[in-house]
């Protein structure tokens, strides 16, 4: 089966890192928690959206080195290959941030997977494998372009949109628990995706 993946908030995992540069950049006191949506809540609250949306930039961008994959994926990745699914990443990933420093996003993101996305001394995506659009449009569209029997997202509003493509099955990644009911299907973790396609 291809399988087709998200990027970020499904593979890279960005709480702690955004809870650093925020603290660093002084925009939250430090008892605001370790979770990407109360740093932005909190940030939004005492009326810092610029701030928010350069933060992003630079967390994409300068900083990308220091985000950390969620638990458990490339063991997940790694059983799921060797079940005989091929895996592409398919991400909404404008080339530079809307506002700051120009960071070139899409390369901060290819080093990221270079860097961490590897078993055995392999790489898991190979060049090919990986696809960013400047749109959710496009995302969607490459979905079905890249021939995806199945795609893994956090975010319900890809997953339910009215060009998501009907022969993909949709899964949500929903460790949070943020959104019961959003979807048909969904898990918690990489191990709940890895054993939902059979590979415990």
């Amino acid at each position: 089966m291809r399988v087709g993946l998200d990027f970020d908030n499904t593979i890279v995992r960005y709480d702690s890192l955004f809870h650093r540069v925020a603290l660093e950049q002084g925009l939250i006191p430090d008892h605001v928690p370790r979770d990407k949506a109360k740093v932005r809540d909190h940030i939004r609250s005492i009326g810092r959206e610029p701030d928010w949306t350069a933060m992003q930039g630079e967390v994409y961008g300068a900083r990308m080195g220091e985000a950390e994959p969620f638990p458990g994926v490339v063991d997940a990745m790694s059983r799921l290959v060797a079940r005989g699914h091929e895996l592409v990443i398919v991400s909404h990933k404008t080339q530079h941030p809307i506002i700051g420093p120009k960071h070139d996003l899409r390369a901060a993101a290819r080093g990221w997977i270079d860097d961490n996305l590897i078993a055995d001394g392999e790489a898991l995506f190979p060049s090919g494998m990986v696809h960013f659009e400047a749109t959710k449009e496009e995302k969607l569209a490459r979905i079905a372009a890249c021939g995806c029997e199945l795609f893994l997202d956090d975010l319900p509003e890809i997953l339910n949109a009215p060009g998501f493509p009907r022969q993909v099955r949709a899964v949500l990644f929903d460790p949070a628990g943020n959104h019961a009911g959003a979807t048909r299907e969904a898990v918690a973790s990489w191990d709940d995706f890895a054993a939902l396609l059979g590979a415990p």
